[in-house]
């Protein structure tokens, strides 16, 4: 799954003391309520009420139309709606009026591996990594494996999730990814050691559990194995890892 970036937005500061005119006044007003709106449609988008959201964001391109925010959001939002063509016009439009903003690059890359432009999608992930201004590049780079691994490239997914790990040596997801990749790929002793150290540093999840299971029975230590299945079934008894295990 790729992982997601949060859009950061924060309210815009009016320093006190500053004189300006009736008519900048309104135009600074009109961006402050934008960014407020975009900050709404979020939070409805995040309780699942979509058309609330709509609203909100539609608002805050009615008072800012060159807002990125708001753009990236309602492309989240028209994807969320299964409206890809719509959702390609807002997030593309957000790249473009911020250029230089690796979330938004972000953002865009991801949509285009998910809608199988996985090319122009790993293009998008590197241009946000390259930013020198990018706190966190090793996102950017783990996505970019992920999207090759849809291609599939293996090679080239497994080369991102290292890149990766080269800027940060305890990024949970690469470690994860690089530990199912070298399962997949029958190295079971890689795999354990990248698992291993993805538990020192990341959360139990069910998928984590669940590989635990996978690259153990394929290491032949079946009693591993059967102690990442109980937990499984006993911390996550509800999931769909659990259930696929029940099964088995």
């Amino acid at each position: 799954m790729l992982a997601r970036v949060l859009l950061t937005l924060a309210m815009v500061t009016v320093l006190a003391g500053c004189t300006t005119t009736p008519r900048e006044s309104a135009a600074v007003s009109d961006k402050d309520a934008a960014r407020f709106n975009v900050q709404l449609g979020m939070s409805y988008m995040q309780r699942g009420d979509l058309e609330g959201a709509r609203e909100k964001l539609e608002r805050a391109l009615q008072q800012d139309a060159t807002l990125p925010a708001a753009h990236a959001a309602l492309g989240i939002l028209y994807e969320r709606a299964g409206d890809p063509r719509r959702a390609q016009e807002h997030l593309r439009r957000a790249t473009r009026l911020a250029p230089d903003d690796p979330n938004m690059l972000n953002n865009f890359g991801g949509f285009l591996c998910r809608q199988g432009e996985f090319k122009e999608g790993i293009r998008h992930f590197e241009m946000a990594a390259g930013n020198a201004f990018y706190r966190t590049p090793e996102a950017a780079l783990t996505n970019a494996g992920v999207c090759a691994r849809r291609i599939p490239d293996l090679q080239a997914a497994e080369e991102f999730f290292r890149r990766a790990l080269d800027l940060n040596r305890n990024s949970a997801e690469a470690l994860l990814q690089l530990a199912d990749l070298s399962l997949e790929t029958e190295r079971a002793l890689q795999a354990r050691a990248f698992l291993q150290r993805y538990e020192s540093v990341g959360p139990v999840t069910p998928h984590s559990l669940e590989l635990g299971a996978r690259v153990e029975r394929a290491a032949g230590d079946t009693r591993a194995a059967e102690r990442y299945a109980d937990r499984l079934r006993k911390e996550f008894p509800d999931s769909r890892e659990a259930r696929g295990m029940s099964r088995d």
